[in-house]
């Protein structure tokens, strides 16, 4: 438990940052999952859209924190390899 006023503030900022943190990965994830079904579906022109909103919202994420460089690089090119699979 945190003793020193400072420390009780640290608790307070992680406690908001992680409710914005939260939020963000969590609307990430909705844009995955919307990608993600147009890909299943097996629908081009909706997988293209759905990559097209998906992949700012996924650099966002790494420019907020929420996620690291390599992962988001990671995600965004195995994605667009497979709606550009999709498409051929």
């Amino acid at each position: 438990m945190a003793n020193t006023p400072s420390a009780k503030k640290a608790v307070r900022k992680i406690e908001r940052r992680t409710e914005v943190n939260r939020s963000r990965r969590s609307r990430v994830r909705t844009f995955l999952r919307k990608l993600e079904d147009a890909l299943t579906a097996g629908d081009a022109t909706a997988a293209t859209q759905a990559f097209k909103a998906a992949e700012p919202e996924i650099m966002r994420a790494v420019t907020k924190g929420v996620l690291h460089k390599n992962t988001a690089s990671r995600k965004v090119s195995r994605l667009a390899a497979r709606v550009k699979q999709l498409g051929a």
